[in-house]
């Protein structure tokens, strides 16, 4: 199969910005025609350089060129820029080099030094009749040059190149330009076009394609007693990348006579909730928590600027939508939260119920994470159940952050007999730097207390994530039984918001950020579902049927409000979560009635 390699031309800033664009794209050729992966969205992205003082310098890349690797790997060169698309000076004679097993995780290598001039239009093929990468380049004069290597990893300037005899003459600088392709995607600035097997293929569809039901089966005949025995004869979807799941059937029972053995022909209507997006106007930053056998509905609340904190409960989600919400906590109750009231999370820890949350006395400047404990015994839906917040601490019992900067969006997991938090934390002096990612493990006794060491887990290094502002927060871990995945949103809360995802072993160590693999690209986008623009700080829960469900916020419309949708999380054929499946392509209208015999004995 072929595989398309391109940028974009930026949209408008709020749409899909030149940090966005400047990034690489991938589309496959199809029967169809060329489909884009990912939405068509970047799926490479450069990193951001950062200085003694810890601030970071957000870079993009352009012109990047895609070839087979010796050992049937893929690499990939590109310029190196500036995120508006300027040359970046500190990378003057230099290229980008990436390095990828499956065109879906890159590990980026040290820059390629190639000269003292500005390099333009770089390729690189290997040639296995001498064992050799050819790497070619054109630089601001116009002159080309050839360099050959064994070995790509390190070059540097030292290496002898081979200037080309004509400024004109491009040798076999091949693009994707000069390739007749009909139907590029929209906005697509071609670059090279590559031969890849149907197994990469395959793997780069499953990922970065949304699944599609396909098809919903039930047994032919089953035996059954009562109409709970029917009840719990599920229907099996299946989905375009040879994923499943098993969900629930409405069974249409009116025709069966109970008492009577025999054999009935019945249908039934696959069961799928409906949640029109927006669930929940003007709530961001949405959690759903189970206790006790009741859900429970949490979020920021953005109709009285974030100054209080609301809860809901109902026997099931999608009771939540329409249920009444009570107050618990407000900016005036203590005098040392006494403004915004930022992303409460409901959590249980030991068989205790807690909320998550970060406040403040005065400004923003001062925002901290909390941690408010229902009392023994307690009503969630009674404030006066529960506990005054208490700030988090380090393992010390100093202030998780000073004078120097702020913490929120405080969450908490456990693996192992182990209990994690992530949070987000920002430096303000003696300069900004961003939001980061932090992990440490606490006493679950008091959570509000860390007992390891708060260890950096992510900065905002790819232009998704530091888009208008340098911001990694919003973190939520999803935990199977083979990874722990822990999305995080990134960038400023506006239209630019994304998900992004780290993933790691549950054996492992999860206070080594060299355990933990984040992905390049983001989960989730204004591209992945229509209408719904910034979508981020999301967090799950697991139904009754064993569903997980994702919770999230974001805008109907550029400049809409930041407002809850749900939406249930999949997992693909590789046990990856997928996060932009919508109703239509969970459940196909046409596939969703199924059929089968009753058998009463």
């Amino acid at each position: 199969m072929k595989l398309l390699c391109y940028t974009r031309i930026p949209e408008e800033d709020e749409i899909y910005s030149a940090k966005l664009a400047y990034s690489m794209h991938l589309a496959l050729y199809t029967e169809e025609g060329i489909r884009p992966l990912n939405h068509n969205s970047g799926i490479l992205y450069a990193k951001a350089t950062q200085n003694s003082d810890g601030t970071l310098n957000a870079k993009s890349l352009k012109n990047p060129w895609l070839f087979p690797m010796a050992d049937g790997t893929f690499g990939v060169i590109a310029e190196r820029i500036e995120p508006d698309g300027s040359a970046d000076l500190s990378a003057t004679g230099k290229l980008l080099f990436f390095t990828s097993k499956d065109l879906i995780n890159y590990l980026e290598q040290p820059l390629l030094v190639l000269g003292d001039h500005v390099i333009e239009d770089a390729v690189c093929r290997y040639l296995p009749e001498t064992a050799r990468y050819q790497l070619m380049w054109k630089e601001a004069d116009g002159r080309s040059y050839l360099l050959e290597t064994e070995d790509l990893t390190g070059i540097s300037a030292d290496y002898e190149r081979k200037c080309l005899d004509s400024k004109n003459d491009s040798g076999n600088l091949r693009t994707a330009s000069q390739i007749s392709v009909a139907s590029l995607p929209e906005g697509a600035v071609s670059r090279n076009v590559l031969e890849i097997s149907e197994n990469v293929a395959n793997r780069l569809k499953a990922r970065f394609l949304t699944p599609e039901n396909i098809a919903n089966e039930v047994p032919q005949s089953v035996r059954v007693s009562s109409p709970d025995e029917l009840k719990a004869v599920k229907a099996l979807a299946r989905y375009s990348d040879g994923s499943c799941v098993e969900k629930r059937v409405d069974w249409y029972m009116d025709g069966i006579d109970w008492n009577k053995p025999g054999r009935y022909s019945v249908e039934g209507r696959v069961h799928q909730n409906r949640y029109e997006f927006p669930v929940a106007w003007h709530k961001a930053d949405p959690c759903i928590g189970k206790w006790k056998g009741k859900y429970y509905f949490i979020s920021t609340n953005d109709l009285d600027h974030e100054h209080s904190i609301y809860i809901r409960e109902a026997d099931s989600i999608p009771g939540l939508v329409t249920a009444q919400q009570v107050k618990i906590l407000d900016a005036y109750t203590y005098p040392h939260l006494g403004n915004l009231l930022w992303a409460p999370e409901l959590h249980v820890i030991q068989d205790r119920l807690y909320v998550f949350h970060a406040g403040t006395p005065q400004e923003f400047l001062e925002e901290q994470c909390h941690v408010m404990a229902l009392k023994e015994g307690g009503n969630p839906m009674r404030a006066s159940d529960w506990e005054m917040p208490r700030r988090v601490v380090k393992k010390d019992g100093s202030c998780l952050y000073g004078e120097a900067g702020i913490t929120l969006d405080m969450t908490e997991f456990e693996v192992g007999g182990k209990y994690y938090v992530c949070w987000s934390q920002r430096q303000f002096k003696p300069v900004d730097q961003g939001a980061w990612l932090y992990i440490a493990c606490i006493d679950p006794k008091e959570p509000w207390k860390l007992i390891s060491d708060p260890v950096l887990l992510s900065m905002p290094e790819y232009g998704w994530a530091n888009n208008h502002t340098f911001v990694d927060e919003g973190p939520f871990a999803l935990i199977t039984e083979d990874r722990i995945f822990l999305t995080f949103s990134s960038a400023a809360v506006d239209s630019t918001y994304v998900v992004g995802l780290m993933s790691a072993n549950p054996n492992a160590d999860l206070l080594k950020p060299e355990n933990w693999v984040k992905e390049n690209y983001p989960l989730l986008s204004s591209r992945s579902a229509e209408g719904e623009f910034g979508p981020g700080h999301n967090a799950y829960v697991i139904d009754d049927d064993g569903l997980v469900w994702n919770t999230y916020h974001a805008r109907p419309g550029v400049n809409g409000p930041r407002s809850s949708g749900i939406r249930r999380v999949h997992f693909n054929a590789e046990g990856f979560p997928v996060l932009d499946m919508t109703e239509e392509m969970d459940l196909k209208p046409e596939l969703a009635v199924v059929s089968t015999e009753v058998v009463i004995p």
